[in-house]
C-alpha cells in the first residue's frame, strides 16, 4: 500500500503584524515604560535649575508641575519612538497627546473653575484614550524595521533591569536622604509575593531561608525603630545593603525571583543603601 500524503498550504497567519491588537499593545507599553524613564530622569533636572534660579515654588504651582509633567512624558517618549524609527509625525501626535489634556483642563483652572489637583488627575486620566487614538490611528503605518544593536546597545537591553534601578534612584543621589526603618520590611516581603506567585518557594529550605530573612530584617527594623536618631539610620543603610547581597546571591542561584527582579532589586538596594550613608555623612 502506498501512503497518500495531503499537502497543505503553509499558514499565512500574521500574530505580530502592524495593526494587531499584539502589536498595538506592545506599542503602547513600550510608550508607557518611555514616558516613566523620562519623567525619573528629567524630573531632578528641573529641581537642579531652578533651585539657583529662585524658581523651586513656581514648579508647585499645578499648571506649571502639569507642564513639566508633559514634557518629561514628551521626552522620554520621543527619544523611544525615535530609536525605533517612528517618523516625526508620529511623534508629534504622541507629544499632542501628552500636552492637549492638560491644555484643556488649564483653562477652566485659570478661570477658577477646577482645583490644580483635578488638572494633575484629570490630565493623567485624558492622556490614556489619547494615547490610544493615536495608536489606532497609526496602526496601519508601515512596519518599522528593528534598529541594528551595536556592542553597547546590546548591552544596555540585557542589563535593563540595572537601567531601571538607576532611573528609579537618580532623586535618591541628587537629594540624599535617610529612610524610615520600616521600609525594611518591604525587602523580605517582596520576595514572599513574588516567590509565592511563581510558586518557587517549594524546593528543600526555600521557604525556610525567606522566612529567616523576614525574621532577620524585621528584627533589624525593630532595632532601628527603637534606637532611633543617626543609630536607627546607620542600621537602615545597612539593612538596605545587607539585602543587596541577599540580591546577588538569589540572582546568582537563580532561586525565588526571576533573575531580573534580583538584579533591579540589588542595583536598587545598593543605591538606597549608599545614598542614606552620604547622606548621613553630609549632616
Amino acid at each position: 500500500m502506498t501512503e497518500t500524503r495531503t499537502h497543505q498550504p503553509p499558514s499565512t497567519a500574521v500574530p505580530h503584524a502592524p495593526g494587531g491588537v499584539t502589536h498595538l499593545l506592545r506599542h503602547l507599553g513600550e510608550m508607557v515604560l518611555a514616558m516613566i524613564a523620562g519623567m525619573l530622569l528629567l524630573d531632578p533636572v528641573w529641581s537642579l535649575v531652578a533651585g539657583p534660579l529662585g524658581l523651586t515654588t513656581a514648579l508647585d504651582r499645578p499648571d506649571v508641575a502639569a507642564l513639566v509633567m508633559a514634557t518629561n512624558m514628551t521626552a522620554g517618549m520621543t527619544v523611544w519612538m525615535r530609536h525605533r524609527r517612528h517618523s516625526a509625525g508620529a511623534c508629534a501626535e504622541m507629544a499632542a497627546a501628552m500636552y492637549v489634556p492638560f491644555l484643556v483642563l488649564l483653562m477652566p483652572y485659570w478661570a477658577g473653575r477646577i482645583a490644580g489637583d483635578a488638572v494633575l488627575l484629570g490630565g493623567h486620566l485624558l492622556m490614556v484614550p489619547a494615547m490610544v487614538a493615536v495608536v489606532l490611528r497609526r496602526r496601519h503605518d508601515p512596519p518599522v524595521p528593528a534598529p541594528r544593536r551595536g556592542p553597547l546597545t546590546a548591552a544596555l537591553v540585557r542589563r535593563w533591569p540595572t537601567g531601571l534601578a538607576l532611573l528609579m534612584t537618580v532623586d535618591a543621589w541628587v537629594s540624599p536622604s535617610v529612610l524610615g526603618p520600616w521600609t525594611l520590611l518591604v525587602l523580605p516581603v517582596g520576595y514572599l509575593v513574588v516567590g509565592a506567585y511563581r510558586r518557587r518557594l517549594r524546593g528543600p529550605g526555600v521557604l525556610a531561608r525567606q522566612l529567616v530573612g523576614l525574621a532577620a530584617w524585621s528584627a533589624l527594623a525593630l532595632t532601628a525603630a527603637a534606637a532611633g536618631g543617626r543609630a536607627a539610620a546607620w542600621l537602615v543603610a545597612f539593612g538596605w545593603l545587607g539585602h543587596a547581597v541577599w540580591d546577588a546571591v538569589h540572582h546568582r542561584r537563580d532561586e525565588v525571583v526571576p533573575r531580573a527582579y534580583a538584579e533591579w532589586c540589588g542595583v536598587l538596594d545598593a543605591v538606597l543603601g549608599v545614598t542614606i550613608i552620604q547622606a548621613l555623612l553630609a549632616t
